[in-house]
């Protein structure tokens, strides 16, 4: 898709862009509109959903293309909505449990404090069969936005108050706090992780409820609702070597400006991912056979952010147009541009040289905000 048809398609939107990032640092409060979109030209989200094969594939029986990996998965998942999990990324937290399941990570600043530490929004489809997810903890007004992308149902426990207004969109559903309490010795805030079903503490024989039952007892739809925008990503039919582009350069060593946690990604040459890592080590997860963290697709974005008080709460200024990144897969990587024009849509991705919307390597992606004011001290070699 061009750049000129998605803009065309929002324009007809008759929404405001406000707070602008990378490029345009635009004033004002972030777009409160809430009305259901589609920023696909002559799609409902009901067709973006339907991956159907491709001409010559054949499905296996009983299964589908995500719109979130494009891997084949359970053709019963194919409306239900994912979960958008905010995890601790304090290395008290660590290790972190089922994050190999998720489909998409996102990692962003929390706060300008503490070495400007950030916390992990984990995006998953199939959420119905979790173990043992996080820890969980407190949102942001920027997650709030980024999860509305998805449709996907917000969890996590609590917020400063610059959340309520974002939490009360209409766009929005979420569950805060009160999720399984395991007892693994650490503090009281490094101890609340998801289940998909009910969890007994074989220590304190307490009860908690399961995500499966809480979203029904909140009388959230499990499936795509008004406020899906259609399909985040374009995938790339077979295997993109983007070293056949112009204006690509080798990535296999990513080094981000996140001072606290060191964040890392190399380039594994045998399973062709991104292996990430923090804290000066691989970041491992023990319900996955202590396997690393590994992504197909890393998207970093170059986002100012305006700081909300002497605490170091803050918020991305997520909605602008033309903003800097990079996509990288397979070891290499190309400058893009990209665009958010309201609270509830999707950001899109483009090529920055041809202005086409990118396609994305099959598998799983990890997706960074990196403050503009630190954007040069990315390292890709």
């Amino acid at each position: 898709m061009k750049k000129y048809r998605f803009l065309v398609a929002v324009l007809a939107l008759t929404m405001v862009v406000t707070a602008g990032c990378g490029k345009k640092d635009k004033k004002g409060e972030p777009e409160s509109t809430v009305a259901p979109i589609d920023l696909t030209v002559g799609s409902t989200a009901e067709e973006v959903v339907d991956q159907t094969p491709t001409p010559g594939e054949v499905a296996p029986e009983g299964m589908y293309r995500s719109e979130l990996t494009n891997e084949w998965i359970d053709e019963e998942l194919k409306d239900q909505r994912p979960i958008a999990v905010m995890v601790d990324n304090e290395k008290t937290a660590l290790p972190h449990y089922g994050l190999n399941d998720a489909d998409v990570v996102y990692e962003l600043m929390n706060s300008t404090m503490n070495g400007r530490i950030t916390r992990f929004m984990v995006v998953m489809k199939d959420w119905k069969n979790i173990e043992q997810l996080g820890s969980v903890r407190s949102t942001r007004p920027t997650n709030v936005m980024l999860a509305a992308e998805y449709n996907a149902i917000l969890i996590h426990d609590g917020g400063p108050f610059y959340i309520n207004d974002y939490l009360a969109k209409k766009y929005n559903n979420n569950l805060s706090g009160g999720f399984a309490r395991f007892s693994n010795g650490k503090s009281s805030e490094f101890t609340e992780y998801v289940t998909s079903d009910t969890y007994k503490n074989p220590t304190t024989g307490k009860t908690y409820d399961g995500l499966v039952d809480r979203v029904s007892k909140a009388g959230y739809s499990e499936t795509y609702n008004d406020y899906y925008p259609g399909q985040h990503f374009e995938f790339y039919e077979g295997e993109l070597d983007l070293g056949t582009l112009a204006d690509s350069f080798d990535a296999k060593d990513v080094e981000l400006p996140f001072t606290h946690n060191s964040s890392e990604l190399h380039y594994n040459d045998t399973t062709k991912t991104y292996d990430y890592s923090e804290y000066g080590s691989e970041h491992v997860d023990p319900l996955d056979d202590n396997k690393v963290l590994s992504f197909k697709n890393v998207i970093l974005q170059k986002c100012s952010f305006s700081q909300l008080d002497d605490h170091g709460y803050l918020i991305y200024n997520v909605l602008t147009e033309d903003a800097d990144g990079y996509y990288l897969t397979d070891g290499k990587a190309i400058p893009i541009t990209w665009s958010k024009l309201q609270e509830n849509a999707v950001t899109v991705f483009y090529n920055a040289k041809t202005g086409e919307q990118i396609q994305l390597n099959t598998g799983k992606t990890y997706i960074a905000l990196v403050p503009a004011d630190s954007w040069d001290k990315v390292v890709i070699k």
